[in-house]
């Protein structure tokens, strides 16, 4: 499950920006005194499957002996210039639309503690291991030229490179957002991960909050792992965006919309 993971969130990259994956190159750190190689085996495996799932083939890479497993790829693929998604292609009045529910930061930290049941953990790994490939589909097919996907530096990091580079600011329904189920009650337990520690208080100057209960804010800022795209659609090709995700069986949750530039780049609604 590991490797299906890693594959998939190596893969995202290319699929935010509209394009096609062709080749993986693949790095593999390896505490071989440790874990046998029969175990790395397995994560290879699994990545090759989800590689083989979006017709990407492995083409080489390299491994070395470390103390800490690490497995990743660096991904190669095309685009077409005129169909591209970029971030700094938001404008006033677009849509935001989001794939994937946020949330797998918090779970992933909770699962390492035991703290979460066998559903939240298998909602949790289902959305880590799905492909962003048919909602870049979807949205090359029905013009959007906005967009990113959301992962390290959560929804509001994410969010922020595209308002920064598009020089606007977006307004976001909090009550909007999906959550996968028990990131909520993660939060109110405590098993907030560092990372999305970082990343709330490096938008927290740039954000207002509102009434937006802590907890959500939390949420917004966590820290994912192979999340969704993040797409920014002129309002009269909205429907068909929103009718084209559904048909793929992606999510097409309409989270808010982009604005004119102003001091504060972003304003969440409770």
């Amino acid at each position: 499950m590991w490797g299906r993971i890693a594959a998939a969130n190596a893969l995202s990259d290319v699929y935010a920006m509209g394009g096609t994956p062709l080749t993986a190159l693949q790095l593999l750190s390896w505490p071989r005194d440790e874990l046998p190689w029969s175990v790395a085996a397995d994560v290879i495996d699994g990545a090759l499957e989800v590689l083989a799932e979006a017709g990407c083939t492995l083409v080489g890479g390299h491994s070395i002996d470390d103390n800490t497993p690490k497995f990743g790829f660096a991904i190669t693929g095309t685009v077409h210039p005129d169909r591209m998604i970029t971030n700094d292609a938001a404008r006033p009045g677009d849509r935001l639309v989001l794939t994937k529910p946020l949330g797998t930061g918090l779970i992933a930290t909770a699962i390492k503690s035991g703290n979460v049941s066998a559903v939240v953990q298998d909602a949790a790994i289902a959305s880590m291991t799905r492909l962003n490939a048919s909602a870049s589909r979807a949205a090359i097919n029905t013009g959007v030229r906005a967009g990113t996907d959301v992962t390290g530096f959560g929804l509001l990091g994410h969010l922020s490179e595209m308002l920064r580079a598009s020089s606007a600011s977006a307004v976001l329904d909090a009550s909007a957002v999906p959550v996968l189920e028990g990131a909520a009650e993660i939060v109110a337990n405590g098993h907030i991960p560092g990372g999305t520690k970082r990343n709330y208080r490096s938008v927290e100057d740039s954000v207002a909050f509102g009434d937006t209960p802590p907890s959500m804010r939390t949420v917004l800022a966590d820290a994912q792992t192979s999340g969704g795209l993040l797409l920014a659609v002129p309002e009269s090709d909205l429907p068909d965006l929103v009718a084209a995700l559904v048909a793929d069986g992606d999510l097409a949750a309409v989270i808010g919309h982009i604005e004119p530039a102003s001091s504060t780049h972003m304003i969440v609604l409770g």
